[in-house]
Formats: C-alpha cells, structure tokens, sequence
C-alpha cells in the first residue's frame, strides 16, 4: 500500500522551452531575411475541347504550325501553305559538329552546345506576319495545333508557342510613324503533338 500512495504524490516535471522559444525568436526574421524566392513562370494553354466536347472554332479552317530542325511550317491539315527556313542554315551545321564530337568523347551533348535563341533560329517575324494574314481573314478562329519534331529544343517550343498566340501590331489605319504597336491575340487555343 505504502507504494501506491508513493506514486500519486510524484509531480511531472516542467518543461522549460524558454531558451528554444527564444532562438526561433531570433532564427525566424533571420530566415525569411536571407531566404532566396524564386518566381516560376508559367505558360498556361488553352486546350480546345476534346472530341466530346464541342466542335472546333470553323471545321473548315484549320491552321497547323509544323517545328521542324530546320524549318517552320503552316499547314491548313493537308498540305503545307508556307514554309520559313531556319536563319542559320550554315551556322546549324558548324554548332552540330561540336555535339557529335563530345558525344564521341563520351561527354554530354547538352553540355557541349549551348541552345541558342529561337529568334535567331527560326523566322518568327515571318511566321507572325503569315498567322497574322491567316486571322485576318478567319477573325473567330482561335484554336490552333503546334506539331513538334522530337529534336527540337523545349525552348523553341515556348518561342514558337508565344509567336502562334500573338503579335505585336500597328493598328490599322494610323498614319503617326512613332505609333506604338498593340498586342494582337491570334490563336491562344493551343494542342501539341508530334510532327508526320
């Protein structure tokens, strides 16, 4: 009996956390000072409804944008109505042969050549011009599908995608040569998938 009664006047013991309190006091402002914030961008498309969802802006019209290494095409679906060969058709081959020569050294190619800038690759002011023609007549299209060889660079991929969604334009009928141009929406509606 004497052990039971022993055992019921014991008192937990107190927790003192004023000295970690204290540090979190002074670690939490130091933290949110030095910490580094990163912005992500994203590119948010517009997908056109699937098969059961609805039918595409004009069944008639259809503008497909083919990436290729090196050229871009404009097909309507059947054929191809433009075609704007790469900048640097020259300059292309001289940036393959340090790729190929560090994939024999057993190097990564990644590394070896840098990717350059897609409007130093492709044609977009012309690209522009053409899909600018192209909504001019169809004013109520929006959709449009973007058709990617598979070595072409995640880079390019944005660059065209931003020419396709829209251009900077002069508006129409101005005459004032310092006139700045607006923003003109093309086709937003964007599917991808993998050129013929």
């Amino acid at each position: 009996m004497r052990s039971r009664r022993h055992g019921r006047n014991k008192e937990a013991p107190e927790l003192d956390i004023t000295a970690f309190l204290n540090l979190m006091v002074v670690l939490v402002p130091f933290l949110l000072v030095s910490a580094v914030f990163s912005r992500v961008t994203i590119l948010e498309l517009n997908m056109p409804s699937g098969a059961g969802g609805g039918a595409p802006d004009n069944p008639s019209v259809t503008v497909e944008v083919v990436v290729r290494k090196d050229a871009l095409e404009v097909s309507d679906g059947e054929k191809v109505i433009a075609r704007f060969t790469n900048l640097n058709q020259e300059g292309e081959q001289a940036a393959d042969a340090p790729v190929e020569a560090a994939a024999a050294e057993g190097g990564d190619p990644a590394e070896a050549a840098p990717v350059l800038p897609t409007a130093e690759v492709y044609d977009l002011a012309r690209l522009r011009e053409f899909l600018v023609r192209i909504k001019q007549s169809y004013p109520e299209k929006t959709d449009s599908t973007l058709l990617m060889e598979p070595d072409v660079a995640y880079e390019h991929l944005v660059g065209v995608m931003d020419a396709v969604r829209g251009a900077d334009v002069i508006p129409e009928g101005s005459t004032d040569p310092e006139a700045k141009p607006e923003r003109m929406e093309l086709f937003p509606d964007i599917s991808l998938g993998d050129a013929p």
